[in-house]
């Protein structure tokens, strides 16, 4: 497994519950993984810890074979090389599309980083848009050039946090379907952390349900979604096949 996070924990200081507890997760190299839940369920808590933003009170977690969090080790999140994707696509206003794309290629070569801007561009489909600043791009353009800027260090996963909820719903389909296209392509290890159970659908291998801090169910999204429950509910109620944790 390229993925491991054995027996997380963690509680916010002077909360009396745990937000993560127990958290058990596996997961391939290349794969699509989707947390599910809904608002207060611990998803941005749960990737604030792997980002390396939040201590754990308790757990590992290891990507490869390189331990990022254990009870006697803590790897600072600058050297995680784990890129990123925020809600609000935290794009820096005053930089161009190509500035923003190359803003963490701080060790690369001039040469390597306009190679390396010109192969995310095309990846994107934003050839021409290099000298353009955030204001002058669409919503849609907005979110796959904070994509193409995470992508751009080659990171070992990539987080999503609810990347689609600032986009309109025609939007919001076409750039799942993109964003999924762009993802195996690459190849790169994702969390998507989402409480829009279509996103979900649409974009992950296997997904997780996350609630109050726990897992209570995972699988595919066939054997999530094939159930008798009423699915335009946030989340599936009685799962008819699933792997229980």
């Amino acid at each position: 497994m390229f993925i491991q996070i054995r027996d997380l924990h963690f509680k916010y200081p002077n909360a009396s519950d745990f937000t993560i507890d127990a958290f058990n997760l596996t997961i391939n190299k290349g794969d699509i993984t989707t947390i599910l839940g809904e608002s207060g369920s611990g998803k941005s808590s749960l990737l604030r810890l792997i980002a390396g933003l939040e201590i754990p009170t308790k757990g590992t977690f290891m990507v490869g074979d390189d331990c990022m969090c254990s009870p006697s080790k803590f790897v600072q999140p600058e050297k995680r090389d784990i890129g990123m994707v925020f809600q609000d696509y935290a794009l820096f206003p005053h930089m161009t599309v190509e500035e923003n794309i190359m803003f963490g290629l701080v060790k690369w070569s001039r040469k390597e980083k306009k190679e390396r801007l010109k192969d995310v561009l095309e990846l994107i489909d934003l050839n021409g848009y290099e000298k353009r600043y955030p204001y002058e791009l669409s919503g849609g353009q907005q979110q796959r050039v904070a994509l193409a800027r995470a992508l751009a260090p080659n990171p070992k996963l990539l987080l999503f946090d609810e990347p689609f909820s600032n986009l309109d719903a025609d939007l919001q389909i076409r750039i799942r379907e993109e964003l999924r296209t762009i993802l195996k392509t690459t190849g790169v290890t994702s969390i998507f952390v989402t409480h829009d159970q279509e996103d979900a659908q649409a974009i992950a291998d296997r997904i997780v349900i996350l609630r109050k801090g726990k897992i209570t169910a995972t699988g595919t999204p066939d054997e999530i979604f094939n159930t008798d429950c009423d699915i335009t509910k946030r989340l599936p109620i009685k799962p008819r096949v699933l792997s229980r944790l």
